[in-house]
């Protein structure tokens, strides 16, 4: 089922390059993380998110059977409001012309399929594998693998968008971090991409928000790896960022290390052992993730560390951890707890789910890290990998 052209199916006659108003262009559309529109408007990067009803939350607009609601590339600029009302409300008008047809193509796809849908680990094939994100003036690839992710972190904010999609696509339901998609041509895909000779070369993001790339899955179906080897055989140098909690990326690191330009990172939210365990159970241990950052930096491979959602433990000892074992921090706060409420029911817990404490949190383990001479940032990539061109 290729997903992404029912999307583009769903704004017909509109088609990637053209200008639905004054000043907006469509450039592209994303099925990773729920149903995505982007659109360059007025020189700022724009996605409008596509929701089945049934999903809906905030919208700026809607049809029968979708609600379209505007944000810019990671929710840090903004735009006219009245022309983000403009472009969903003729976004909508698309849709309410095409959606029946679309909708009636997605359930005779679905009852098509003969792959057994209930299965909770799917092989399914792809038409497009990098998906361009990040701001128009750092731009860069994402490259999912694997959608759904088995380590299955209860506040992982993915879990809605995907659980939404494979609900319109007829899947069954599961429970999120019980079902993982196999893109088993992911390999043939992105070296056909790799080798177009119009596709300017950006970083490469291994992206672990839809699905980590070294869940156990791949040490049977090793997709992660095979996309490794495509690019390391390239003809042109990608830089390549992979972000993991598995230390199951310790199997590829000779691999990793021989690219040209590689960044390896890990999820760190927190140093505290019996944390991490209460909210990670199948992630790799603190022990484990800091020794995949000192092993790839002995060879040599730029490190850095994640810390999101900020959780429980001692600042002091998280800032010491990170500053011998990697060149830079990203720090971001919980953005809601999906799932995991139960989790942060705990008495221990319950104060780290609200937004004073994870912002005070933030800015004590920036001025830690400060202290120690570890640069921060905020963003998808490290600076230094952001203005690799």
């Amino acid at each position: 089922m290729d997903l992404r052209a029912r999307l583009l199916e769903l704004v017909a006659p509109w088609q990637i390059g053209d200008s639905p108003l004054p000043g907006v262009q469509l450039e592209d559309a994303s099925t990773e993380l729920g149903l995505r529109l982007r659109f360059d408007v007025e020189g700022e990067r724009v996605w409008v998110d596509v929701t089945p009803i049934a999903d809906a939350r905030r919208h700026a607009s809607r049809s029968a059977a979708f609600a379209f609601g505007y944000r810019t590339e990671g929710g840090r600029s903004a735009i006219d409001p009245k022309l983000g009302l403009r472009l969903c409300e003729a976004i909508a008008r698309r849709s309410a012309a095409n959606e029946d047809g679309v909708l009636a193509a997605l359930r005779a796809s679905s009852e098509h399929d003969a792959r057994g849908e209930d299965a909770r680990i799917r092989e399914v094939e792809v038409t497009s594998l990098l998906e361009q994100a990040g701001p128009a003036s750092q731009p860069f690839y994402t490259l999912s693998p694997y959608v759904g992710c088995v380590i299955g972190c209860k506040f992982c904010y993915a879990q809605s968008s995907v659980g939404s999609v494979r609900r319109l696509i007829g899947v069954p339901e599961a429970p999120w971090g019980s079902y993982v998609d196999v893109r088993r041509n992911a390999p043939q895909v992105l070296a056909h991409e790799l080798a177009e000779p119009s596709r300017e070369v950006l970083p490469i993001k291994f992206c672990p928000v839809v699905s980590d790339p070294y869940q156990a899955v791949e040490g049977r179906a090793r997709i992660t790896r095979a996309c490794l080897e495509v690019i390391a055989a390239a003809g042109r140098p990608w830089p390549t960022l992979l972000l993991t909690r598995s230390a199951l990326i310790l199997e590829d690191r000779e691999r990793i290390a021989g690219l040209a330009r590689a960044w390896v990172g890990v999820s760190l939210p927190t140093v505290d052992e019996e944390v991490r365990r209460h909210f990670e159970p199948r992630g790799a241990t603190v022990a484990q993730r800091l020794e995949i950052l000192r092993t790839f930096r002995g060879l040599g491979v730029r490190t850095l560390a994640v810390v999101q959602p900020l959780l429980a433990g001692s600042i002091e000892a998280h800032a010491d951890a990170l500053a011998g074992c990697v060149d830079s921090v990203s720090i971001d706060v919980l953005r809601g707890v999906e799932g995991a409420g139960a989790l942060f029911d705990d008495p221990r817990y319950r104060a780290s789910a609200t937004d004073e404490w994870q912002l005070a949190r933030a800015h004590a383990l920036v001025d830690a890290l400060n202290a120690r001479g570890v640069p921060v940032w905020r963003g998808e990539l490290p600076p230094e990998l952001a203005a690799a061109r």
